[in-house]
């Protein structure tokens, strides 16, 4: 080596080493104070509402492998690299391409009613000139379920069972499956077609949609949510003792050959880049409204997030990985992102956090395993106090339909948001901009940078087991 490359050889060392000395190693008392600065930046206003209000009024719905979804994503794309955002880039994958048609329902007799319905997504159609049938009402799914197969044959099954709200948003867990698969376990008794009051929790007379299902095989029956009032009227007639008669028309179509796209971007970590905190929302909304808190909200909230920790003076240790996921509502974004991740690169993620329950301040905050106990643990929970939230002391059970196909080699957390009233307009046309507040939505913006900025910038282990006693 010559003298004059020995010298630049060492020009370059000592300009590396002065380099990583702008960068001392960060001791807890600065990582609180770091995530409690980033906490409070949230709530004097975040990125959040801007990000949302446009996407909401530039694209507006954004049903899933639809050219309005695609819009969306290359938005997203262009929005995210005008932020500063390294590697961002979209994946794409095949989904059923499902669109909505006409949708009426009329009840015949005992007396002629108008009806409020919607078709529930990847079901099926009637003729165009719809059906006419005798209604078989079940109060309840399990009465439903209880008829023996063949028992419901040309009819049209009608399941009114309504939904308990709750703030973490069990009561919809609770009945999910009569809407997922409901139309499938109608189909198998000989139903025709297949309604559900409409699980919401609310008393507008707008119907709430979301996707049913099907086993392979099986064609799909005309399948849809009538509204909450809708519901509640046929109960009523039903107690007359009179038979229910109804004519239907739903008139969906399939398009083969469809795609999605998830958009990714990274806050690309100082020293060990490899390393990976996941966290995103869905891009895909239903058709209805323009899909403002289910889930523009969430993506927005998380994007917010990371752009507070890609402003910080200096990048975390490690990197913060933005995923904006399409085809959510329609169950196809997470098997699609895991499947595009070996497990040797899966392993490299510290944790997944997906957010996706509308606007609302998080309350709580559950982590993997003992992390709760952990010093994360503890100055996790000390940032997000004043919100007010807490840290769970239960382990996470999930993080979000997107990120849970991670889960058998990815630490998953959970913030919990206020979902009182989530399921009030949660996939009905009310899910407009005008429903969120954005003082509440930048709480959550708090809650999660905190949680991601210390993931990312300390030395947690997620996956590790709790000692013993």
């Amino acid at each position: 080596m010559t003298l004059k490359r020995i010298a630049l050889a060492a020009a370059v060392l000592a300009f590396a080493a002065a380099a990583q000395a702008q960068v001392p190693a960060i001791d807890p008392a600065q990582l609180q104070a770091n995530a409690a600065s980033l906490r409070d930046q949230a709530l004097r206003g975040s990125p959040a509402y801007p990000f949302l209000r446009d996407l909401t009024t530039d694209i507006g719905e954004r049903l899933a492998g639809s050219e309005a979804e695609h819009r969306a994503a290359q938005w997203a794309v262009a929005r995210l690299k005008a932020m500063g955002f390294q590697n961002v880039h979209i994946e794409s994958f095949p989904v059923p391409g499902w669109t909505r048609g006409e949708e009426r329902a009329e009840l015949i007799s005992p007396s002629v009613q108008k009806l409020v319905v919607t078709s529930l997504g990847n079901a099926g159609a009637t003729p165009p000139e719809g059906i006419e049938a005798p209604v078989a009402l079940f109060h309840t799914y399990a009465d439903m379920l209880a008829q023996p197969v063949g028992s419901l044959s040309g009819k049209i099954v009608v399941v009114t069972q309504p939904m308990v709200r709750a703030q973490d948003g069990s009561g919809y867990g609770a009945l999910a499956v009569m809407r997922f698969m409901g139309a499938a376990e109608a189909e198998k008794r000989g139903a025709l077609a297949y309604l559900v009051r409409s699980l919401s929790t609310s008393d507008s007379r707008l119907p709430h949609t979301g996707a049913t299902d099907f086993p392979p095989g099986v064609a799909p029956i005309p399948a849809g949510a009538l509204s909450v009032p809708d519901a509640e009227q046929l109960d009523r007639l039903s107690l007359g003792g009179k038979p229910l008669r109804m004519h239907l028309v739903l008139t969906p179509t399939f398009k083969p050959g469809a795609t999605s796209d998830t958009v990714v971007a990274d806050v690309v970590g100082r020293e060990r880049p490899d390393e990976v905190v996941l966290i995103g929302g869905h891009l895909d909304s239903w058709d209805l409204g323009t899909g403002a808190i289910d889930d523009g909200a969430g993506a927005a909230i998380a994007t917010a997030a990371a752009k507070l920790i890609l402003d910080m003076p200096h990048a975390p240790r490690r990197t913060v990985r933005l995923a904006l996921f399409g085809a959510e509502e329609i169950n196809f974004a997470g098997p699609a992102f895991a499947a595009a991740r070996s497990v040797a690169e899966q392993s490299h993620y510290v944790v997944a956090a997906e957010c996706d329950f509308g606007a609302e301040p998080v309350y709580a905050i559950a982590l993997p395993g003992a992390t709760a106990q952990t010093p994360y643990g503890a100055m996790l929970a000390e940032a997000i106090a004043p919100l007010p939230a807490y840290v769970d002391r239960k382990p996470a059970r999930g993080g979000g339909e997107d990120i849970e196909p991670l889960g058998p080699h990815v630490p998953l957390a959970s913030l919990q948001q206020d979902g009182t009233h989530y399921f009030d307009i949660h996939h009905s046309a009310d899910d407009t901009l005008d429903k969120v507040d954005a003082g509440r939505m930048d709480k959550a913006v708090a809650a999660w940078v905190a949680f991601a900025y210390l993931a990312a910038d300390s030395d947690v282990d997620f996956r590790a087991k709790p000692s013993s006693p």
